[in-house]
């Protein structure tokens, strides 16, 4: 991981000005032979009994899980909006720094397949929304973030970005089968991952006018200039919003004139931290507009109404499909990957798969229901 896109923070006191009512859990799950850590924070209001968002929050380079949780502070918004927060933490690089492999090295960290891996794990222990999961996070975190609208759109609703954008070496390779909604916060003077661009790095305007194509958004955004509350600051912001985009999807970009590579409403002052707004309470807002099913131009069934099961779940050779309605099956990896094509079949032989998770599309009267199978 390229020095640049350093950035560590420590804990200090003011981290904690704002009231936090819930519980942090720490916990890890093994992936790719290697046990990966992260905090869980819970509000009090979550009991189980109702199904709650998940943002997943990564941290930047050579910081941490417990830094970025209280740096780029959603805990009084999650107590609020009821929503769990997730805080992975990286593994270590070349230079014995937390990192994230945000598409940079092929042999690097395996990423991409934890976080997939983490959201199943949490999925099995919390009653948690899949259609309403989303990423976010600072510097090295947000370039992480864009790689997973790029690579794990089929688990990942939306992404928030705060200075950190995409590496140019994978990004001719980003293109993700449906709309991504992208909120992006970037100070123009952040001198860490500059928002003109640098050496294998996006441009943010680059960055935006990706995503507003892919999006099928308005070429031109409307603006607005926010007001410049806390003067003493040294930035102002302004926001732009590219709507119109397939499935209702939209694009924001937060421009911070004179910000630093920094967390906007922080209330550690690290670098010019634009004070207007709350930059954790700008992306939950952008976040609860979008569910993956609507984004996907299609309607999940609940199970009940399709009245199925699937047995016997763990397997090793076939899975039988229990229904009367007619419908047509197929199998994904954990990526989403199709490996199993669709077929009208209530029988899937299992024996040519690799032991590990996967996911079951069944389909019914246009409508579809994915279900987690374990081949043994």
């Amino acid at each position: 991981m390229k020095s640049k896109l350093l950035f560590t923070v420590f804990i200090f006191s003011g981290f904690f000005i704002y009231s936090q009512t819930g519980i942090t859990k720490i916990d890890s799950i093994k992936s790719n032979a290697i046990w990966r850590k992260y905090r869980l924070y819970k509000p009090l209001s979550y009991t189980g009994a109702t199904a709650y968002p998940l943002v997943m929050n990564f941290h930047g380079y050579t910081s941490t899980a417990l830094a970025q949780q209280y740096y780029g502070n959603f805990m009084p918004v999650a107590d609020t909006a009821k929503f769990l927060i997730v805080h992975p933490q990286g593994t270590l690089d070349g230079s014995n720094q937390p990192y994230w492999n945000a598409g940079l090295s092929p042999s690097g960290a395996k990423d991409l397949q934890f976080v997939s891996e983490l959201i199943d794990t949490l999925k099995a222990h919390y009653n948690i929304d899949l259609n309403a999961v989303y990423s976010t996070g600072l510097s090295n975190g947000g370039f992480m973030s864009n790689y997973l609208a790029c690579n794990l759109s089929n688990k990942i609703a939306a992404i928030g970005s705060v200075a950190g954008t995409m590496f140019t070496s994978f990004s001719p390779t980003c293109n993700p089968s449906r709309p991504v909604p992208v909120i992006h916060i970037h100070g123009t003077a952040d001198a860490t991952v500059p928002y003109n661009g640098a050496a294998g790095e996006i441009a943010v305007d680059s960055l935006m006018k990706y995503w507003r194509l892919h999006n099928n958004c308005n070429a031109i955004p409307t603006f607005t200039n926010l007001p410049d509350i806390v003067p003493a600051d040294g930035g102002t912001a302004t926001r732009y919003l590219w709507s119109g985009g397939n499935s209702g999807s939209t694009n924001e970009l937060y421009k911070i004139i004179g910000g630093g590579h920094t967390w906007p409403g922080a209330t550690t002052i690290i670098g010019v931290t634009n004070q207007d707004f709350n930059a954790s309470v700008e992306i939950w807002r952008f976040f609860r507009k979008y569910k993956l099913n609507l984004l996907m131009g299609i309607n999940n069934l609940a199970p009940e109404q399709l009245s199925f099961s699937v047995y016997p779940n763990p397997s090793s050779e076939k899975l039988f499909i229990n229904t009367d309605k007619e419908i047509s099956v197929s199998v994904n990896d954990i990526f989403g990957k199709e490996i199993i094509s669709p077929t009208k079949t209530k029988e899937i032989n299992l024996s040519n798969l690799n032991p590990g998770i996967y996911f079951i599309k069944i389909s019914c009267e246009g409508s579809f229901f994915n279900t987690k199978i374990v081949k043994e």
